[in-house]
């Protein structure tokens, strides 16, 4: 079992910057995927970023409209996996969700609210 706990989120404006951040129950050396995912009112949930875990480097991997803007970082030392957004725009506005998959099962947060206005 894998706890995930979101924190965060917010209301900004457009242009403005937000850092999420996703604490997991266990050290996140063993879990092999952790990520960001976003759900917009009326949308189904969408990939952001993900980070997976390599022998020698991690993997990274960015949804085109956040490319340049946001950055996805861990921190094994706090067990936490953060999502720094940058030049928000008024279409970021979602629930942001962390996810983990651990020994081939996929864990999710209970969500962080990002609103952005224009």
């Amino acid at each position: 079992q894998v706890q995930l706990v979101e924190s965060g989120g917010g209301s900004v404006q457009a242009g403005e910057s937000l850092r999420l951040s996703c604490a997991a129950s266990i050290n996140i050396f063993r879990i092999n995927v952790m990520g960001w995912y976003r759900q917009a009112p009326g949308k189904q949930r969408e990939l952001v970023a993900t980070v997976t875990s390599g022998t020698i480097i991690n993997y990274i991997n960015y949804a085109d409209s956040v490319k340049g803007r946001f950055a996805i970082s861990r921190d094994t030392a706090k067990n936490t996996v953060s999502l720094q957004m940058n030049s928000l725009k008024p279409e970021d506005t979602a629930v942001y969700y962390c996810k983990a998959v651990y020994i081939g099962r996929d864990y999710w947060g209970q969500g962080t609210q990002v609103t952005v206005s224009s």
